[in-house]
């Protein structure tokens, strides 16, 4: 009876800690962001610009907002339809249970976990889509009202107690059909990207099975020291990504994989060995590489001097995004104008999708409003993506990547570099691991000090 009251217990401060938190980020989406139309706009490489005859007035954007087409000529709608079509994840609740704790959510904590998931996301999209894809349904998505989402929080939130202590959900294999929305589409490509998308978000849904869900991450970060509830770094979320994806055993998987950066270098040979391993031994295609790659941006604050290395890296078409934000509070840098940063902001504590019912709604995995912070608020720990598909790709990206480095660096030294060779040919141990353990000690010992000393939880 005691271990019953005590998981009631738990149970209750779960709930009351998840009301607590959509009230505490109600202003997530409520708040408007305004930009200039004097100056471009980059989005994870692709630039729109929003200049008219009023050089003074500033363009508001918001999902609540109506903009005259004859003023704008389409550019603030092609923008919003780009950056609506990203995938936004972000904390949820009444999900089912962490396995070795009693959280059905994330509030609070999981943040840099769902910027990591937005960053892989990108990638994937970038994968099986390519950068021009955006979704047909973008511009339908409306924000939420503050006041009737706040009141419906607490609704919900009494609502669901009672049959969260009664029931647990029942878990099932995602399986995504789109049979009874064929018709929606104009061709077989549409068709064929609309699979991809559901499949895509579905791979980040929050249940065990999930292969990319919260569930299997926590699982591979408890090899790095991590459990449900503590606050994850950007690098050791970086590695925990890297696990992920080489655990992946879905077959549309099997043609990515992920390489994290050692101490701030990318050694080529070891990028194009990953590249070029293949499960199955008939298969000699080149697989895409996703390349993570933890820094610091400064001492105890960001230093101003990288504001263009920023600015360069997400101009770059390579560029899948930064996981950064401010101190304990993790974002999506996706893009910028002048000095002030693009970002996703996962702060925003949304029900349980389940992923595995026929055309599940995909409304909350897309945000429907763009944020903007200046690059000074920005804390200096953060894991840079990039995406390449094949190994012609990835030498051309270390190329135009290294000449960006060289000229936005204001340092000696640029914050990372690309090398040739192996990191075994620099004297470095061997990062491989056996079946036994996810993690070497290696890295173990670097996870662990990037989690306590040089780098900042976010």
């Amino acid at each position: 009876m005691e271990a019953t009251g005590t998981d009631e217990v738990d149970k209750l401060k779960t709930k009351f800690i998840s009301a607590w938190n959509n009230m505490k980020y109600s202003w997530v989406l409520k708040t408007k962001t305004y930009f200039s139309r004097n100056s471009p706009v980059l989005l994870l490489g692709k630039c729109y610009h929003f200049k008219y005859e009023d050089e003074n007035e500033l363009l508001p954007v918001s999902s609540g907002c109506t903009i005259e087409d004859h003023v704008i000529a389409g550019s603030v709608e092609e923008f919003r339809k780009d950056f609506i079509s990203r995938i936004w994840l972000t904390y949820r609740e009444e999900f089912p249970l962490i396995e070795g704790s009693a959280l059905t959510t994330d509030c609070g904590w999981g943040c840099t976990l769902r910027t990591g998931q937005m960053l892989l996301a990108q990638g994937l999209v970038l994968h099986f889509l390519g950068r021009a894809w955006t979704w047909p349904d973008a511009l339908n998505i409306e924000n939420s009202d503050f006041e009737s989402w706040t009141s419906n929080t607490v609704k919900k939130f009494t609502a669901s107690f009672e049959a969260s202590l009664s029931a647990e959900r029942e878990l099932k294999t995602p399986t995504i059909s789109l049979k009874e929305t064929i018709g929606r589409f104009s061709d077989d490509r549409e068709m064929q990207n609309e699979i991809y998308h559901r499949k895509i978000i579905s791979w980040f849904g929050d249940s065990p099975l999930a292969v990319f869900g919260l569930h299997q991450l926590i699982e591979y970060g408890k090899k790095s020291g991590k459990k449900a509830g503590d606050w994850y770094g950007p690098a050791v979320v970086a590695h925990i990504l890297r696990k992920a994806v080489e655990e992946a055993r879905h077959p549309d998987l099997q043609g990515i994989t992920i390489y994290v950066a050692q101490d701030c270098t990318v050694y080529s040979s070891d990028v194009i060995d990953k590249q070029c391993t293949s499960m199955a031994s008939d298969n000699t295609d080149d697989k895409a590489v996703i390349i993570l790659v933890p820094v610091r941006l400064g001492g105890e604050r960001t230093n101003a001097n990288y504001l263009d290395f920023v600015k360069g890296i997400l101009s770059l078409e390579y560029c899948v995004g930064i996981v950064g934000g401010k101190p304990k509070q993790s974002y999506y840098f996706a893009g910028f104008q002048d000095d002030s940063l693009i970002y996703m902001d996962p702060h925003y504590c949304q029900s349980f999708v389940d992923v595995s019912i026929k055309d599940f709604p995909l409304e909350t995995f897309h945000c429907p409003s763009p944020k903007k912070m200046s690059f000074r608020k920005m804390d200096p720990s953060c894991t840079i993506g990039f995406y390449c598909r094949n190994v012609q790709d990835f030498k051309q990206a270390s190329e135009e990547i290294t000449k960006m480095l060289k000229i936005s660096s204001k340092e000696k030294y640029p914050l990372f570099t690309f090398v040739n060779g192996h990191s075994r040919d620099y004297d470095f141990t061997s990062t491989t691991t056996n079946e036994e353990d996810f993690f070497s000690e290696d890295e173990k010992k670097r996870l662990k000090r990037f989690s306590t000393e040089e780098f900042v939880l976010l």
